[in-house]
């Protein structure tokens, strides 16, 4: 089994830091529906400005605000206006990499959602992975990158 990403909340702005909080991060559910991210998950957060990683698990706020609020001790790694990277993962066997299709949401500086992506691996004949990156379309924004198989 390999830890594989499943979805990303890639660049939502931090808008509160709560310190006296139970610890968690607290997104706006419409955000994490679209992403695939679940209540009680546990997510990795990757702060875009200071360089800081930490895992927290997330809570859901009011629908339409989108919040996203760093509470208790991971307020103090990252402040509001804060860019953030979200990112969920899977465990999965290696062969169903290519029946992933992890969803990244890209956000503007109000956290509304500017793009939807998607990952795709794909396995070719020979054993080698390919990797794209997909609009909401499904069309390619990037040449795959060949990776070799095992």
């Amino acid at each position: 089994m390999r830890k594989i990403v499943a979805g990303k909340l890639h660049g939502i702005h931090v808008t509160e830091a709560n310190l006296n909080y139970h610890g968690s991060i607290t997104l706006d559910p419409d955000h994490c529906e679209a992403a695939g991210i679940l209540p009680m998950e546990f997510v990795e957060i990757w702060n875009k400005n200071s360089g800081a990683r930490i895992s927290t698990y997330v809570i859901l706020g009011e629908r339409g605000s989108r919040c996203c609020i760093l509470n208790g001790a991971a307020a103090r790694t990252c402040q509001p206006g804060d860019q953030i990277i979200v990112c969920n993962s899977v465990y999965l066997d290696e062969t169903e990499i290519t029946l992933l299709k992890p969803r990244i949401l890209m956000f503007d500086q109000d956290n509304r959602i500017r793009d939807r992506l998607s990952y795709s691996v794909e396995l070719d004949s020979h054993g080698r992975y390919s990797f794209s990156i997909l609009d909401e379309a499904n069309a390619p924004l990037a040449i795959p990158v060949l990776v070799s198989g095992t």
